[in-house]
Parts: C-alpha cells; structure tokens; sequence
C-alpha cells in the first residue's frame, strides 16, 4: 500500500477522546477519503475498523500489542497492528460512511480496556446504525462487560461479537496479558464473556482472534479451533509479527511455512469436516502429516479462501472485513489475502506448504456438512484484475 498527501492532524485544543472521536484503520481512512492513497492492487475494499481513542490509553499491557499500557512512548504516537490508526471526529466519520454507503461491507468497533469503553461503545453503535445500514460488529473488551451489557449492544444493532482471545493457552494468556489497573485479565472471563455472546447472538454470530506466534504449538492452536467450532463460535486467524518496543518485539515473525499450514488445517476442519484425528503432530506438539485425499487438498488450494483473511461476512454472506495488512507489511507478500488468491498467489501457497511432504493418503471428511462452519456465500467471485 502507497500513501500521498497525508491529511494533516488539527492541534488539539481539547481532549480528543470518544465517543466523540475515534481512530479508524489506515486502509479505512482511505477507503473514507480521509487519506489519500492506494493499494498496492486493486480490490473491493468496504471492511471499515474503528478503535476507542482516549488520552490516558489502553489500560490493558498485552505483551504483544503495540497500544500496551508499558511500551514506550506516548499513546498518540502508538502504533496499533503496525500501522498509524488516524483521529477522526464521530460525526464527520458517520457522514463519510453514509456518503460511501454503496461500497460499506462490514463495520467494527473496537474496544479498549477502560473505564468509559462500555457506554461510548454502546453510543457509537446506537449513533452509527441510526444512520448506516451495514452490518456492525464489535471486537469486546471482557473486563468491561457482562451478559446484561452485551444484550444492550445487540439491542442498540451490533450483529456480532468478537473476542480477542489471542493467547490459546491458559499459561500463555497469564504470561503475555498482564494486569490492568483494577485487576488482571482473566482467562476464565473471557470464556464466559464467549458462553454469554455465544447465548445472545446466536451460532455463528461470535468469534474469537486467535494468534500464531505466541509460544504455543500447532495441536494447541487445532484443540482450541475444534473447541469454538464445537459450540459453532467462528475462530479467526491472526499471524503474530512482531510490534516494535513491544515485550515481544524481539520475537521472530511467525514462519510463513508455519502459517499456511495452520490455514490449510483450520479450513479443512472447520469448513470440509476432516476428522481431528487426521492431524498428525511430532513430539512438540507441531503439525507434521495431514492424512487427507490429495484431490480434496488440490481443490481447498485452487479455491484459495482458506487463505483468505478470517473476518465477519458481509450482509449477503461474503467476506465482509478483510483487514489488509493486518497480518503483513505493505513491502511483504500478503500472508492472508484481502482479495481471492490468484494463480501466482496459488503458487506462492503451494510452495510454501511444501504438499508432499505434509500431506499422506487418507479418508476423506467424516463430520456432516451442517455441523461444519458456514461457507461463505462469495467464495467462488471471479479473481480481481491486477
């Protein structure tokens, strides 16, 4: 993605904090016009991402994430997945989305960790869906929250909860995401905030980021898709790479080898019911034969949305938010693709695979086509020019 004519930020004479302000992605920003620029090709881009902005900042010190309470410097200038996330006043984001309604494919709120996330929230979401018809998501904050908040979101319009999960394990969330103020964030809080979303809105209408990269292993990570798949929750897939001065900016980037092969596992079990018991792991837990027929492999590669972005549907079933960048650079080949892999990009995933060596003779599915995750309705659209 290339940038010119960055709009210039307003010195503030006031608190700039929501809900009378938020912070939007970049690729929202110029997909709103409140940036100029391009993407390095040229698709259908109408996922827009919004981030609660506060003076005093994120509460939370995930170890990880560039908005971490204890990384160095002040909140403003922090980075979120990466990228700038440009200040934008509420009102004139709301008019920019009804003025690009057409292109508007899904929209999400995120949250922070703070004392004021919950009404702002519930204020954003009333104030956007008066006016705008996409579907609105929203990425929670667990220790904000309870059953009765979350029934007030969805009455207000939210159509669907994320939560981010990211660590897999216990031991890791305990390590990496550590306390906030007023007390930690707490695994079993977040599985209960999923048992309650998971009530409210129905089967697939939550889901969980989940992080490769972090210290766990692959059987951790297909235990844990099994498990939200099971209560038909959607688990999306993030790729760790690595935020500056964070506590794991020195952690290498998650393997690219690593990450297709979590993507091919994932799609299979989740949308062609291999059994689990087709995934076969080496003594450190990590994935290294997947019994399966080559011809149903062949087939998920050429289809190319297992390695699509993981992301809430639009209203007609199709990827809806697609986050470009949100898991590579701009000057690094995408790791999941914002528009439908083409037959270079099937290549490029073929030789990253490395399919002989992963792949061993075997039974087909075994789990029930309706007990699978929905397929999404736009899978099969042409390939984009580029």
């Amino acid at each position: 993605m290339t940038t010119t004519l960055p709009m210039a930020d307003a010195t503030p004479a006031v608190r700039q904090d929501s809900p009378d302000w938020v912070r939007i992605s970049y690729a929202s920003a110029i997909a709103l016009r409140f940036r100029s620029g391009r993407f390095s090709r040229e698709f259908k881009f109408g996922g827009i991402n919004l981030l609660l902005s506060y003076d005093s900042g994120c509460l939370s010190d995930c170890g990880y994430c560039g908005l971490a309470r204890n990384r160095p410097g002040e909140y403003d200038d922090k980075s979120f997945i990466r990228v700038e996330w440009p200040l934008v006043r509420t009102d004139e984001f709301i008019d920019r989305l009804v003025r690009y309604e057409d292109r508007l494919t899904r929209l999400c709120i995120s949250m922070v960790t703070h004392g004021r996330a919950y009404p702002d929230t519930l204020e954003l979401t009333e104030r956007i869906t008066s006016k705008v018809r996409a579907p609105l998501s929203l990425l929670v904050a667990p220790p904000t929250l309870n059953e009765e908040r979350l029934r007030s979101l969805k009455a207000a319009g939210a159509d669907m909860i994320g939560i981010g999960m990211d660590a897999v394990t216990e031991d890791l969330f305990a390590s990496l995401r550590t306390n906030v103020p007023q007390g930690g964030l707490k695994w079993d809080q977040y599985w209960e905030t999923v048992a309650f979303a998971r009530d409210i809105y129905g089967p697939w209408h939550v889901n969980c980021h989940t992080l490769v990269g972090l210290g766990e292993n692959d059987a951790q990570l297909m235990d844990i898709f099994g498990r939200l798949l099971n209560r038909e929750v959607f688990s999306y897939l993030f790729c760790f790479n690595p935020e500056p001065d964070s506590r794991l900016g020195d952690r290498p980037k998650t393997p690219i080898e690593r990450w297709r092969r979590i993507q091919l596992a994932k799609f299979l079990l989740e949308e062609r019911g291999l059994d689990p018991a087709a995934f076969r792991f080496d003594d450190d837990g990590m994935l290294s034969r997947i019994r399966a027929p080559r011809a149903l492999i062949d087939e998920v590669v050429a289809d190319g949305y297992a390695f699509m972005t993981n992301g809430c549907p639009s209203s007609g079933g199709e990827p809806g938010c697609t986050r470009p960048m949100g898991s590579w650079r701009p000057t690094e080949s995408p790791r999941d693709y914002p528009w439908r892999p083409t037959a270079e990009d099937q290549a490029a995933v073929r030789e990253q695979l490395d399919l002989e060596a992963l792949i061993e003779p075997g039974p087909g599915p075994t789990r029930p086509a309706h007990l699978c995750a929905p397929p999404a309705a736009g899978r099969f659209a042409p390939n984009p020019e580029v």
